[in-house]
């Protein structure tokens, strides 16, 4: 059986966290519409509001492309919620949106009470305590945080009638700051940013004082430095009961990392082999699986 609820193991593409020009970022859903192996497509502006403008006109296009070519299309939900314009913002999108919902904030865990909704991996669910108490009010998916390891997930999966995914792929979302590390990294404000995390379409990297990868920066959001693969642990993870696998947008080929999980999520590659064509399709990138083996999250086990 893959998958808590006896379905096939599905692929999910999370919400692109940088910021790319519009015009690459509507051609990148497109490909993935039309070529990519995923089940479910997030879309949204999770990191930063100041964003959202440069996509409000490809929104409707993008949707639209995503649902013709039979993917799920989740609207997902601001991660920060720090003022009442924000408060607003949020609840037009709640108000506005005619399928299933992502809450990155509880503050639309709140807004969505009563409704079925997924929760997003900024919603510490780290207990079955609180995913039981999420799905009183209407979770019935739930993307949990990279950190936890095995047992716990493990623990987590025994909650009836919630659909767990897990982050299988990408540079990890860790915290997000009311200051935007891009633009005081340039000596500008989050006000007057002028938009210079376009420059940085991976986020911008932060090395230790000896020089070593350390985090990403991605505006106000810090990243994992290394990305995150979790190939070799697909098979552990669906015999625990975990039926989705999220994969994070990156400046690489994702059609063809979607290619390569599907392939072995399916059984027609093995994990070795697996490995070996991820590292060809991402070969200047660290990778890590540390916090699912209970390591430091950077380690690469």
């Amino acid at each position: 059986m893959s998958g808590r609820l006896g379905h096939a193991a599905k692929l999910t593409l999370g919400p692109v966290l940088y910021f790319w020009e519009p015009e690459i970022w509507c051609d990148f859903y497109f490909r993935i519409a039309d070529e990519a192996e995923v089940d479910t497509v997030c879309v949204g502006e999770v990191v930063c509001p100041l964003r959202e403008p440069a996509y409000a006109k490809l929104h409707e296009s993008v949707v639209a492309r995503l649902r013709n070519a039979g993917k799920e299309v989740v609207l997902s939900t601001p991660a920060l919620v720090a003022d009442e314009e924000d408060l607003d913002r949020l609840y037009d999108l709640c108000a506005g949106w005619d399928g299933l919902i992502e809450a990155n904030d509880i503050a639309a865990c709140a807004r969505l009470a009563g409704r079925p909704h997924a929760v997003g991996p900024y919603v510490n669910v780290y207990n079955e305590g609180t995913l039981a108490f999420l799905a009183r009010k209407g979770a019935r998916r739930a993307c949990l945080p990279a950190e936890l390891r095995r047992d716990a997930l493990s623990a987590l999966a025994t909650e009836e009638g919630v659909e767990l995914e897990v982050q299988a792929f990408g540079r990890v979302p860790l915290a997000l700051s009311a200051r935007c590390y891009a633009a005081r990294a340039r000596g500008l404000t989050r006000e007057n940013c002028h938009y210079v995390c376009r420059e940085d379409r991976r986020g911008l990297e932060v090395e230790t004082l000896d020089g070593e990868p350390f985090l990403a920066v991605s505006g106000p959001q810090t990243l994992s430095g290394a990305c995150l693969t979790l190939l070799a642990e697909l098979d552990p993870l669906k015999q625990l009961g975990i039926g989705r696998f999220r994969l994070w947008p990156m400046d690489v080929d994702m059609v063809g990392v979607a290619r390569v999980f599907r392939q072995a999520l399916d059984g027609r590659i093995d994990s070795e082999e697996a490995d070996d064509r991820m590292g060809r399709l991402v070969s200047d990138l660290l990778f890590a699986n540390g916090f699912y083996h209970g390591e430091a999250g950077a380690a690469f086990i």
